[in-house]
């Protein structure tokens, strides 16, 4: 055996391994870090190594300081894929949630979707002292999101429902030059190498003063929909900057809570949320339904896993009520990377059979999605088209 695969079988066994291969220091780092959160106790330094007999000291447990270096460590010797994964595993295995409470330790945490739900489930409990550095994490992770997705979400949208006239007299701000030119190339003269513009093409603006379509996003808070109700905080806000649609954005537990208000700044709406706590799925559609006032220009977005902790035959009937009204209705049972997660089967396949297609689809395919649903097309096939299972 080689003694890189020694070395590598040895840092996958830890202490285990005995005697298998001698580690130099950054292993030895590694295996410290790696056994602190996954075997056999917490190293009581960042540096402590395991000694000959594969013996671990105890405890990340207790000591800010020591859970300080120990992020530092994953951080310097795993890729950010695998920091955001270990420092998750952390805060579920080893209980560290009141550590991530302390500004200094928040700082030096690496931001990702999950650590924003963990700081938003925690959001009651954070004192005023490691409040600020907490939002910073979270506008962090905001921004990234909106730089990833926001102007594809906007431009898919605007495509979507801004169906402005074409005409051959515009404003000069609203000549589509590309269509212009090539309306024009028949009046081309090779000798100036000029096209003799005869004819303009652009758009008639259209009035802003009314939205053309309204979208009404209705979010599960509770503990399993953590990443979801991050990704779509962000959606949402991105969405209320278009005056091309009114948007509504309603969280719900048991409880509805409508936080349109809160869409100016997606970093005061998630910390307005609530994660956590049991289910009243057809409360929040019978809330949504009431918002709707032009059946067929709305898109209404229910967002759950669908374990309906209310009554699932009156959600049911409230569905069908809005489909045949004309409301296009989505169910995504998460908005998310982490792939589909469990759900009722059982409703998801009987609202899709209702005429609301249920099934996850990740951040980057919901400009898509939202545009398709806003052109009142097919859905249900969009998703096919895309390999997204349909809830069965």
């Amino acid at each position: 055996m080689t003694d890189e695969r020694l070395r590598r079988w040895r840092l996958l066994l830890g202490g285990a391994s005995g005697e298998l291969s001698a580690l130099a220091e950054d292993d030895r780092r590694r295996d410290a870090a790696l056994t602190g959160l996954y075997g056999g106790g917490a190293p009581t330094t960042a540096s402590d190594a395991p000694d000959a007999n594969g013996k671990r000291s105890a405890g990340l447990g207790g000591s800010s300081p020591v859970l300080h270096r120990w992020l530092g460590d994953i951080r310097t010797y795993f890729p950010t894929s695998v920091v955001q994964v270990m420092q998750r595993d952390a805060v579920d295995r080893l209980g560290l949630r009141q550590l991530l409470l302390e500004p200094e330790l928040l700082a030096s945490v690496e931001p990702d979707v999950n650590l924003v739900g963990t700081l938003v489930s925690l959001s009651s409990a954070i004192p005023a002292r490691t409040r600020e550095t907490a939002r910073a994490v979270v506008r962090k992770v905001v921004e990234d999101i909106e730089r990833r997705l926001a102007d594809r979400l906007l431009a898919a949208v605007h495509g979507a429902v801004d169906h402005s006239k074409r005409t051959s007299r515009p404003r000069l701000a609203d000549v589509d030059w590309s269509r212009t030119i090539r309306a024009n190339l028949k009046h081309y003269q090779p000798d100036q190498r000029t096209v003799v513009v005869q004819r303009l093409v652009g758009n008639t603006r259209r009035s802003r003063s009314a939205a053309l379509k309204d979208v009404i996003l209705l979010v599960d808070q509770s503990g399993s929909m953590a990443e979801s109700v991050v990704y779509s905080a962000v959606m949402g806000a991105s969405l209320a900057s278009l005056k091309a649609v009114d948007t509504k954005l309603v969280v719900f537990d048991t409880e509805v809570v409508d936080l349109t208000e809160e869409l100016k700044d997606p970093v005061d709406l998630l910390f307005a949320t609530q994660l956590g706590g049991g289910t009243d799925i057809n409360r929040a559609v019978a809330y949504g339904q009431s918002l709707v006032r032009r059946p067929s220009d709305t898109v209404m977005v229910l967002i759950s896993d669908l374990y309906e902790g209310g009554v699932a035959r009156e959600l049911q009937r409230r569905v069908r009520e809005l489909v045949r009204s004309g409301v296009t209705v989505v169910v995504l049972l998460a908005l998310s990377d982490s792939g589909t997660p469990a759900y009722d089967h059982e409703l998801a396949a009987k609202l899709s059979d209702l005429g609301a297609p249920a099934f996850a689809c990740t951040p980057d395919r919901f400009p898509d999605l939202l545009a398709t649903a806003l052109r009142k097309e097919d859905v249900a096939a969009w998703a096919e088209r895309n390999d997204i299972p349909v809830g069965r």
